[in-house]
This record gives C-alpha cells, sequence and structure tokens, in this order.
C-alpha cells in the first residue's frame, strides 16, 4: 500500500497549495539520483515524493483522496458496505439478511433485486477518469535557464517529449506538461508530464536572481590606462569600456546582460569583477618598475605609523 502522499512530503491535510509545492521541491532536491547515485533507497524516496506530489498538486485528484475516493496512489477504492452489516446466511428464498446493525447491505439489495434491474444494483460505476501524472528530471545548464530553450526528455518506452524552457528557470522549478501523462480512463483525459528542473553548475557565470555575475582578467596596460575589451555573456560577446586606473575587483554593469525578460520579470543586468593580470612582463615594463617608487604615504599616515 502506499504512503499516505501528506506523510511522505512532510504535511498535513491543513497544507496549502503552496506547503506542498515548496515541501516537494525540497525533498526533490534532496533525494534527486543525480546527488544520490548509485542509492537505491534514495530513488524509491525520489520516486515517492513525486507520486505524492502529482496527486497533491491536482486538485480535484487531492479533493477525491481526502474524501476517500481513492487511494494514495490514484486508484478508485473499492466499495464497502455498510459498517451495520453482518452476514447471517442464506434463507430458505436464497436472500441474505441484515444484522441488527440496521439497514440492507450492497449483497442484500443484489440478491432482491438483481433480477429485476439486471444486476449490478448498488455498485458505483466507474465512469471517465482522468490519466495519471508521470514525473521526469531534466538536467539543463545554466545559460539555457538564463536564456531559456527547448530540451528533450527520453520517456521509458522510447518516446520523447519537447520541453520549453523559460528564461530564468530556477533549479529544482516543476514545469507541467499538459496532457502528456498517463492515458486516461473511459474517454477521460490524459494526466500530465511533471518535469523537475535540474540546473548545472557554470564554469563562467552565476545566477543572481534576474541578474548574472561573472569574473574577468583584463591586462595592466588597460586597468591603468583604460580601453575596450570583449566581454562574453550569456546572449554573446559585447565590447565594455574599462575606466582608467581600475584595479583588482572593480565591478562593471552591462545593463540588459542578464536573465531575459519573460512574462512579467523583467531582463537583468551582468556585473562583470575585474581581475589584473599582469602577463608576461617585457624588458621595458622591468626597468620602469626598477626605477619606480610607490609614493610616499600621506603625513597623517606616517605619523600614525610612527606612533
Amino acid at each position: 500500500m502506499s504512503e499516505d502522499p501528506y506523510k511522505t512530503l512532510g504535511l498535513d491535510k491543513s497544507a496549502s497549495q503552496d506547503d506542498i509545492r515548496k515541501a516537494y521541491r525540497s525533498l526533490a532536491k534532496k533525494y534527486h539520483p543525480d546527488l544520490n547515485p548509485g542509492d537505491a533507497a534514495a530513488e524509491e524516496r525520489f520516486k515517492a515524493i513525486g507520486a505524492a506530489n502529482a496527486l497533491l498538486s491536482d486538485a480535484d485528484q487531492r479533493a477525491r483522496f481526502d474524501r476517500g475516493e481513492i487511494d494514495a496512489s490514484g486508484q478508485e477504492r473499492a466499495y464497502r458496505p455498510h459498517p451495520g452489516y453482518r452476514d447471517f446466511g442464506e434463507g430458505a428464498q436464497g436472500a441474505r439478511y441484515a444484522g441488527a446493525g440496521g439497514g440492507f447491505g450492497e449483497e442484500d439489495l443484489e440478491g432482491i433485486f438483481g433480477g429485476m434491474f439486471g444486476g449490478g444494483f448498488g455498485r458505483r460505476q466507474q465512469g471517465p477518469r482522468r490519466g495519471a501524472d508521470q514525473n521526469y528530471t531534466l538536467q539543463i545548464s545554466l545559460l539555457d535557464a538564463i536564456n531559456g530553450a527547448t530540451s528533450r526528455v527520453s520517456l521509458p518506452d522510447g518516446g520523447r517529449l519537447d520541453v520549453r524552457i523559460p528564461p530564468g528557470t530556477d533549479d529544482g522549478s516543476i514545469l507541467r506538461l499538459r496532457g502528456k501523462g498517463g492515458p486516461g480512463v473511459q474517454g477521460g483525459p490524459d494526466g500530465d508530464a511533471l518535469i523537475t528542473v535540474s540546473v548545472a553548475a557554470d564554469a563562467i557565470y552565476t545566477r543572481d536572481g534576474r541578474d548574472v555575475r561573472m569574473t574577468l582578467p583584463v591586462d595592466l596596460r588597460t586597468a591603468v590606462l583604460g580601453g575596450p575589451i570583449t566581454v562574453p555573456t550569456p546572449a554573446g560577446n559585447v565590447t565594455m569600456n574599462v575606466p582608467a586606473h581600475s584595479d583588482s575587483g572593480s565591478v562593471l554593469r552591462l545593463r540588459g546582460r542578464g536573465v531575459k525578460a519573460h512574462g512579467h520579470h523583467e531582463v537583468g543586468n551582468l556585473y562583470v569583477t575585474l581581475r589584473v593580470t599582469i602577463g608576461t612582463p617585457d624588458d621595458a615594463l622591468e626597468t620602469f618598475l626598477r626605477g619606480w617608487h610607490a609614493p610616499d604615504p600621506a603625513p597623517a599616515e606616517r605619523k600614525a605609523d610612527a606612533s
């Protein structure tokens, strides 16, 4: 029997949809197979977490589970006779009788009215039902998360799904593909495919909300005198002017070169931290440095040092 989905996510029945979403993201990241290679227990836990989220994140399915109409795996619950029903065996007419607890049970009505209505009286009719949601994972690059992209998910049956990644997608985000899950039953709608996105770290860029940060080497001459340099932004190379007398650690901003705009989210910026590099000094630079002396400290500084 499947574990109660609320317990699987560490929640109670009063949890909001936002609580469910947050709990799933936290647990999915903790037990993700990519972070627990070869750990069968973590993989099973990850699957259970995905199944619990698939049921509770669907408002209709959650309501049916709360009413006891379906179990934790999304299957219809078997019909249960009235609790007062007791079987006293068959009487002379082959009919069953209800006990002192009161009321006829389903089998009583089946025996009495079965012939009249052609059988099946009182049984729950299995009407159209929505297909089960199916969970998948997809790892993308940070650049795809920044710019947006279309990625492909391979399915267990050999099929593939094209998934559109919106710009600014966060690690642990869940993308829902309507109608791409399990097939519906008796004409019911198909379930959804739930894609948990894992964003890989990048060697150059880091995310800071809608902004992007990077460190860029700059030669000594450009740092001292200023001048143009080429910056590899997430969307392609651009030219940026370095102010004269820049030092390592100086941060320059390129407007609109961060995470792309999407929906109500505005475009972010790219912040470039300069790292001054000397390179291979030539004879002229060595000669200059031998004859160059740093300025004497200010009088106040000399006094402070002397004390």
